[in-house]
């Protein structure tokens, strides 16, 4: 079904061998959802390989301040040894020195940040993120947002829009269309040209016809299609993607050309 596609993943998730299991456990629980596969690079891998996917971007969050030098180290470890990954970095408010860790991870070749404020449990919009957002935006590397959820407030779509208008220059991208559990929300992003979305962790719930409203009011050349490894397969989220039923050229922006216009990456 797949072998004429060309595919990649902006968004999935991987873990250090120690934490792999409690990690993979603890976002289940949260989100009282079976994890499909531990969280593996090798697991990632060839679950994507069932489909053909090319290229994947990869994050982990750090929930202290502590880990974060940690984590990012781990991830461009494993994009060294896996040409197929794009890796992410996390990054914390409370770290202390937030503009160091920038320079630093760009140099090491991370291609943008991931932020979980509900893991993290931070408000989007709150001041005490924003030398992140300068400091990401100054050295051109994109922010991939958790947002959304019905328990809480932190990641709530109207708090990203504001990041956006006050930093016009960061590129976010709104995970889950903008905003798991909130998709009536989501049209606040319609006026905001640097607010990006990715497909993962909706299609599962979303309605086909309010899924395809979206993508129409949003704009099918801001989406990146997205499995949020490990929690869905490969196969089984590039089903529900091709059910909609998308135009070809719609269909494969968000597959792939999208990634590559944003990353600037050959397939």
């Amino acid at each position: 079904m797949s072998s004429d596609l060309i595919i990649t993943d902006a968004h999935a998730h991987i873990f250090p061998p120690k934490i792999a299991q409690k990690a993979v456990g603890s976002i289940g629980d949260f989100y009282h959802i079976p994890m499909s596969h531990p969280g593996s690079p090798e697991a990632l891998l060839q679950s994507g390989a069932a489909i053909g996917t090319r290229k994947y971007l990869v994050c982990s969050t750090a929930t202290r301040p502590a880990q974060v030098v940690s984590i990012n180290d781990f991830i461009q470890n494993c994009c060294q040894q896996h040409k197929e990954l794009l890796g992410f970095a996390t990054l914390h408010p409370a770290f202390e020195d937030i503009p160091g860790e920038v320079s630093r991870v760009a140099g090491l070749g991370l291609r943008g940040v991931k932020l979980h404020p509900d893991f993290q449990q931070f408000c989007i919009d709150d001041p005490a993120a924003f030398p992140i957002y300068d400091a990401c935006a100054a050295a051109g590397l994109p922010i991939l947002f958790h947002t959304g959820d019905d328990r809480y407030d932190w990641s709530a779509p109207a708090r990203l829009a504001v990041v956006a208008r006050r930093f016009p220059k960061l590129t976010c991208i709104a995970a889950h269309f903008g905003g798991y559990n909130h998709w009536q929300d989501v049209e606040v992003y319609r006026s905001l040209p640097n607010v990006w979305f990715d497909t993962s962790s909706t299609l599962f719930k979303l309605p086909r016809d309010r899924a395809l409203e979206l993508l129409d009011i949003l704009g099918t050349r801001r989406f990146l299609f997205g499995t949020d490894f490990p929690m869905w397969d490969h196969r089984e989220e590039l089903d529900r993607f091709l059910a909609l039923g998308l135009p070809e050229e719609a269909r494969d922006d968000i597959l792939h050309r999208n990634f590559q216009r944003l990353f600037e990456v050959a397939l």
